[in-house]
């Protein structure tokens, strides 16, 4: 397969898989567009296997199987196969100083998303949000590149743990009915909430919500700070990312007991708005 061909597989898996990364992505340049769509496809594959309905030892199985695959990528010249996201993976590795060992630490969030891991403090938890989405920060700023590099990772770090939070707010219903519970069991206790939200009928949970949304908004005010550092494109594709997930996080926060009872989402227009600011300069 060509590696043009394997790009557009790529791309495909973002605009039906990650829609909301979608609207940033499609903001870049086509040679950053593509590079990035692969990262996103590599690690929607992760994500699909850990959040898999197959039992634990099968899914921790498949998540091995991928960090064979990260490690055959690291190798000079590497034979990937007819697989298309190994091949555009693999060929954007050698135009952009991608660090592929940052996918590790996505599976690593993922076995401990398939462990039932839970989290007692909000360090914990933050420590698992830069597993899963921080990694994810600093593969993209591999694409984009920035002014200053060692200043601009932990911020890239900081803006996926604020993405992450927002997911965690959004899905608290649902992770609860699949037996997971991420919102810190001291922060729980503190408001008078079980420890352990898995399973059972949730009580209202609107002050730990609103607690947690500011934490949120805090690792936002620290990761949008990043935006400067990047060109235009670059800047314009993180701060679409990042202004529709922190739209999302402001509508929970507003109104915290109907996000627990229905997924909060952004409509396609407000999405299309923030990108389009974000393209102007609108998130600097």
């Amino acid at each position: 397969m060509e590696a043009s061909d394997a790009y557009r597989h790529c791309e495909q898996i973002v605009r039906t898989r990650a829609r909301n990364f979608a609207y940033g992505i499609r903001l870049l340049r086509p040679p950053e567009r593509a590079a990035l769509s692969a990262v996103y496809a590599f690690a929607r594959r992760v994500d699909d296997i850990g959040d898999g309905d197959d039992p634990p030892q099968v899914r921790l199985a498949g998540l091995a199987e991928v960090r064979a695959q990260l490690a055959v990528l690291d190798r000079p010249g590497a034979d990937v196969g007819d697989d298309p996201v190994l091949i555009a993976l693999a060929d954007a590795a050698t135009h952009y100083p991608i660090p592929l060992a940052a996918f590790s630490e996505l599976i690593d969030g993922c076995e401990a998303d398939v462990r039932g891991t839970s989290y007692e403090s909000i360090e914990d938890l933050v420590g698992y949000c830069r597993l899963v989405a921080g990694s994810i920060g600093r593969l993209s700023l591999g694409v984009f590149g920035a002014s200053d590099l060692v200043k601009a990772e932990p911020l890239a770090d900081a803006l996926g743990v604020a993405l992450q939070l927002t997911n965690i707010l959004r899905d608290i219903r649902e992770d609860a009915q699949s037996g997971r519970t991420y919102l810190p069991a001291e922060d729980l206790v503190r408001f008078g909430h079980p420890a352990d939200l898995a399973g059972a009928d949730l009580p209202d949970l609107a002050d730990v919500v609103r607690y947690e949304a500011q934490r949120a908004q805090d690792w936002y005010a620290t990761g949008l700070q990043l935006i400067p550092m990047l060109d235009r494109r670059g800047a314009a594709c993180t701060g679409a990312m990042a202004g529709i997930y922190r739209r999302l996080l402001d509508r929970i926060a507003a109104d915290p007991s109907a996000a627990l009872s229905a997924r909060a989402s952004l409509p396609a227009w407000e999405k299309a708005v923030v990108a389009v600011r974000a393209l102007s300069g609108g998130i600097r």
